[in-house]
């Protein structure tokens, strides 16, 4: 029902659509990055990187997803790059998130070891 309000074109268009947001939730990868961003806001590429023990190439594809798909924002801070969950979210988005949240998963700590040295 939020999808056919919040996006505009043919029946196709929203099936694309929809299938886009399902395909990105469907990886736990990804699940896992939206819940550790919920739980600690913005935060730059390389904290990312250094929390959840991923390779660059391989964060960087999971964050392009879920940015493409609504769910995140990205920032550019000289040569850093900033995601963050968007506030402009469909009803079908904040509802994702809130079963994310409820899943209560168990993520790594954050530690910021090299975003307080950045220089823009």
């Amino acid at each position: 029902m939020a999808l056919c309000i919040l996006y505009k074109g043919d029946k196709m268009d929203k099936m694309n659509t929809f299938l886009n947001l399902i395909g990105a939730l469907n990886d736990e990868t990804r699940v896992i990055i939206l819940a550790f961003l919920q739980n600690h806001g913005e935060l730059c590429v390389c904290d990312l990187q250094n929390a959840l023990d991923l390779k660059q190439s391989r964060l960087s594809r999971h964050l392009k997803i879920l940015k493409d798909c609504g769910f995140l924002y990205v920032k550019r801070k000289g040569t850093w790059a900033y995601y963050g969950i968007n506030e402009n979210l469909s009803i079908f988005h904040i509802e994702c998130l809130k079963a994310i949240q409820e899943l209560q998963l168990s993520l790594p700590p954050l530690q910021k070891i090299t975003c307080n040295n950045h220089k823009e």
